[in-house]
């Protein structure tokens, strides 16, 4: 960053600076975790004044922050420090506007001390927002550098999960089959999105461990169907398949039993929910700082998948990415992004690349082999001469097996902060897979992608 200063002695009555500044949503974020000002008011999800709607007002002191940020960068600049500040408020500022800050020199005194005129309008309509007088100490020394450098911040925000939650509440609740929710956890993820209106829950299972499971949390599920099959997990899952047959269920979510137990009778030839393509898995992973929704897959299903295994994979991530409105860029990734003979993933992925330009998968780019830094940055990309509509920007993640995507999938959860919806797909209706360790914005996120990714499939999208 270049930063340059006015020296006492260069100053003029008159000099004037300024500086614009767009405030978001995360500047709101910063400053309430910086200050420790939690007032409603000033987050943007919350409804500070109970009028149903979200105020997103910028904290005056935040605004005041700007005219802070104009004499210590611009006016004098680098050097200065505060002696006294006056504001006057005159009007609210909020998220999504654009500031102007201005500071003008309106006297030099001789013990070094400068007083400035200050305010801040907003662009849009010249509306004066803050008013007032600055003093400060000039600096006498001279600063000229471009080696200013300042750590980055990410703000531990799911906005694309928030988008989508928003897209999905306008859907009707999807009629979903929960197998085994005998324990709070589950129960309650089941529940919860109920109260969000995304699903009706079936709750399909031992009756007394549901009921013992409900009590013991102090839910109420009385409101809700509850199909009692006490032989079993696996009973339970059969029976969920025969829901959705009966078309009495659009989606299966897993209570409190093994995957295994799961998808043992969904596989059944007779009676279960093949359709044609394998079951694969799906995680949508909202990473704080990315612009966009980043898909593995598959990390939860698919051991060592084989090439036609692979393609039923990329297939089945692009449908959904197209159900969930991106626009899909598959990354097949590999050790490399170059083909090694002596390196299967990166064969495979070739041959998935070559498949796609011949038609082989559909709906979607398809690129690889690629390397985990060049199939998601720009940078790293074109210092490798890659080039094309998915390197350096896959929002899907096709990894080799399911070890490196597990690893994957968790790197970005417990170091990136990240938070992942799980679907599994190739079934007839979306099946939500649950982790027990899952958060409750994992969960409404896994369900608002299962409601979209089923409405997509029956074209039941709003327009």
């Amino acid at each position: 960053m270049k930063l340059m200063n006015r020296t006492f002695d260069e100053l003029t009555p008159g000099d004037v600076a300024e500086m614009d500044r767009l405030i978001t949503l995360d500047d709101l974020y910063v400053f309430a975790a910086a200050s420790g000002n939690y007032n409603p008011m000033h987050l943007p999800a919350e409804d500070g004044d109970g009028d149903g709607t979200a105020e997103r007002v910028a904290p005056g002191m935040f605004v005041g922050a700007l005219i802070s940020a104009v004499l210590g960068m611009r006016l004098p600049g680098p050097g200065t420090l505060y002696r006294r500040q006056v504001l006057d408020f005159h009007d609210r500022a909020h998220a999504g506007e654009d500031l102007r800050c201005t500071v003008k020199v309106l006297e030099k005194r001789a013990d070094g001390v400068v007083r400035l005129a200050t305010e801040v309008r907003r662009i849009r309509d010249d509306a004066l927002i803050v008013s007032g007088e600055a003093e400060v100490i000039a600096p006498k020394t001279r600063f000229d550098s471009d080696k200013v450098e300042t750590p980055g911040l990410v703000v531990q925000r799911h906005r694309h999960f928030d988008a989508l939650l928003e897209r999905a509440h306008a859907l009707p609740p999807v009629p979903t089959a929960v197998v085994a929710p005998d324990d709070p956890n589950s129960l309650g993820g089941a529940l919860l999105a109920a109260r969000e209106k995304l699903i009706v829950p079936i709750f399909v299972g031992r009756g007394d461990d549901i009921h013992r499971a409900a009590t013991e949390a102090g839910m109420d599920i009385s409101a809700f169907e509850l199909i009692d099959v006490p032989g079993g997990d696996k009973l339970a899952a059969a029976r969920a398949c025969q829901l959705v047959h009966e078309g009495r269920a659009a989606a299966v979510m897993k209570g409190h039993l093994h995957t295994d137990d799961l998808l043992v009778p969904m596989l059944d030839k007779a009676n279960g929910l093949r359709i044609g393509r394998r079951f694969t898995h799906v995680f949508v992973m909202d990473v704080p700082g990315q612009p966009h929704p980043v898909m593995v897959t598959d990390a939860a299903i698919n051991i060592t998948p084989d090439l036609p295994t692979k393609v039923d994979i990329v297939q089945n991530a692009i449908d959904l990415a197209r159900s969930l409105g991106l626009d899909p860029r598959a990354g097949i990734l590999s050790a490399v992004e170059t083909v090694n003979p002596a390196i299967q993933s990166s064969i495979d992925a070739a041959a998935l690349s070559k498949m796609a330009d011949r038609g082989q998968i559909t709906g979607g780019l398809v690129d690889g082999p690629l390397a985990m830094d060049n199939a998601v940055d720009v940078a790293a990309a074109k210092t490798k001469g890659l080039t094309g509509g998915v390197a350096g920007r896959a929002n899907i993640l096709v990894v080799p097996g399911l070890d490196a995507g597990n690893m994957l999938a968790k790197q970005l959860s417990f170091i990136s902060h990240a938070e992942g919806a799980g679907l599994l797909l190739g079934a007839k209706v979306p099946v939500v897979l649950n982790s027990r360790s899952d958060g409750a914005k994992s969960r409404l996120a896994s369900c608002a992608v299962a409601a979209l990714h089923h409405a997509a499939q029956t074209h039941a999208l709003p327009t």
